[in-house]
């Protein structure tokens, strides 16, 4: 491993993203794979590299990653969030790019619980009148 290391965590929904960032070739790794062969659907690869296509730095850059918890979609939109903010700490003048285009602010929203007495978080039950 390179000694210029930079870290940052990305989350979405329960999917947590640990990012380190280094200086190379623009090698992705993802929990010890390839990008290619962990996210198998082209978009998580594709959501994944935004912020560094955004910039212009796909080549520039290997990334390290660990993704625990939520489903593949999460854990691409947890590692986008973990890699701009990475970016953003290495380098300040990345801030308003990133933050425009949204791949700073963590998305919040999660899945709401299922309520007792009730089919879902807000379906009920139906109804029957006789």
């Amino acid at each position: 491993m390179s000694e210029a290391q930079t870290y940052a965590t990305g989350k979405r929904k329960t999917a947590v993203a640990r990012v380190w960032i280094s200086a190379g070739s623009g090698l992705i790794t993802v929990n010890g794979k390839t990008i290619d062969d962990y996210f198998e659907r082209e978009t998580g690869r594709m959501i994944a590299r935004q912020a560094l296509e955004l910039l212009e730095i796909v080549d520039k850059y290997d990334v390290r990653a660990t993704v625990a918890g939520g489903g593949h979609s999460a854990q691409a939109d947890a590692m986008r969030h973990g890699i701009a903010r990475a970016l953003t700490t290495e380098d300040p003048e990345r801030r308003r790019p990133l933050k425009k285009a949204g791949f700073l602010t963590r998305d919040d929203r999660k899945v709401e619980r299922k309520k007792y007495g009730q089919a879902g978080a807000r379906k009920r039950f139906q109804y029957s009148k006789r």
